[in-house]
């Protein structure tokens, strides 16, 4: 019965958001020149590597078209496509199952269907890119750390290790928002007397990035694909450049054009969640009950995700324009900030009900103006 009652709240969450998905392919399906050039890339390099042409020294790196080479091959880059549907959808079955440790169902179900039918979530779920891919992967890492404070079994911790290893093949700057997941699931380990396991993750994670960053000296001459993007016009950084990018943090979720809370109102309850954490913290009821205490646990880490990717977004892109659909820096924590707006729907149920109307009601606009929203900038 329990895995019966698993499978539905699955299918639930899985099957509305992938038969969505896919419908926004029909869309998508005109020309091969609607494709963005991030995706081109990826799926350049993915058709190399099935045609036995070798590595592509891009800056897309090898991690995601080695993933996609064989899907390639079977379908090319339709079937890329629907293959990145499904595991958006996944994606925000994991996002589920996490807010579901923070607040009971309906509310996690709701908060988790109506963010995975965001216009930001239509705008990327069957580009090939890795960022919901890279969310999934996040989210699950979240579970396993949670699941391992709970009952400490080497699956746990070595499934979370894994899946943190391979986020700096996705992208590096992955390893921001994975860090905290990474100490806390070494830390709790450790704390429920697996001293040794604890170690092993850590290692399985260390070896992981040792591997990484001497293929990408080999290939690239630097520590990260991202170095192929080096020449004499790109030079680092400098503190004025990110001084000026502190306006970023704002203007990500409520810039007029291009922000977050714009395009997708129902995750503005994210901060609602996030003021019900800081209050039960400070409260300190976590002392007195065992179940707050476990909500707060997964709601930390959801927010620790959340806010390194964060600042990712808003100090490590060099623009908040051009990407395929507004919101793009943020789309790998979308999945782990479902456990946000399901607490701060539970607590404002009238008004996160509203807030979702407006969502699924930009959703319906955005498919019906999708020949113009649902292509990358600058394509015809």
């Amino acid at each position: 019965m329990r895995s019966a009652g698993g499978a539905a709240r699955f299918l639930a969450v899985w099957a509305p958001l992938f038969a969505l998905y896919a419908a926004t392919l029909g869309v998508r399906a005109s020309p091969g020149a609607a494709l963005a050039p991030d995706e081109l890339r990826f799926l350049r390099a993915a058709d190399r590597l099935a045609s036995g042409g070798g590595l592509d020294r891009g800056p897309q790196g090898i991690g995601f078209p080695l993933l996609l080479a064989p899907v390639q091959a079977l379908g090319g880059a339709t079937l890329c496509a629907v293959v990145v549907a499904a595991v958006a959808a996944l994606a925000f079955v994991l996002g589920a199952a996490l807010a579901r440790r923070v607040v009971p169902d309906p509310w996690a179900t709701w908060a988790a269907v109506v963010t995975g039918t965001s216009p930001v979530a239509l705008g990327h779920a069957t580009v090939v890119v890795p960022a919901l891919l890279a969310g999934a992967v996040l989210c699950g890492a979240v579970l396993c750390a949670l699941r391992m404070r709970e009952r400490p079994l080497m699956r746990f911790a070595f499934g979370g290790a894994a899946l943190l290893a391979l986020l700096p093949w996705l992208d590096p700057w992955l390893l921001v928002p994975a860090a905290p997941v990474a100490v806390l699931l070494a830390r709790w380990t450790a704390r429920r007397g697996r001293a040794l396991i604890a170690l092993g993750t850590a290692e399985i994670q260390l070896a992981s990035l040792v591997f990484f960053v001497s293929l990408n000296e080999s290939l690239y001459g630097g520590v990260s694909p991202l170095a192929a993007l080096d020449g004499p016009a790109t030079g680092a950084s400098s503190a004025a450049d990110y001084a000026e990018r502190v306006p970023r943090l704002a203007l990500l979720f409520v810039d007029p054009e291009r922000g977050l809370v714009r395009w997708a109102p129902v995750l503005a309850l994210a901060f609602v969640g996030v003021a019900l954490l800081v209050r039960s913290r400070r409260e300190r009821l976590a002392r007195l009950v065992a179940d707050r205490r476990d909500a707060e646990h997964a709601a930390f880490l959801a927010l620790a995700v959340c806010a390194a990717q964060v600042l990712v977004a808003a100090f490590t892109a060099p623009a908040l324009d051009g990407a395929w659909f507004p919101g793009r820096q943020l789309v790998p924590a979308l999945p782990c900030a479902v456990a946000l707006v399901a607490w701060g729907w539970r607590r404002l149920p009238r008004t996160g009900a509203a807030l979702a109307g407006l969502t699924v009601a930009a959703s319906v606009w955005v498919l019906l103006a999708g020949d113009g929203w649902l292509r990358p900038p600058g394509t015809g």
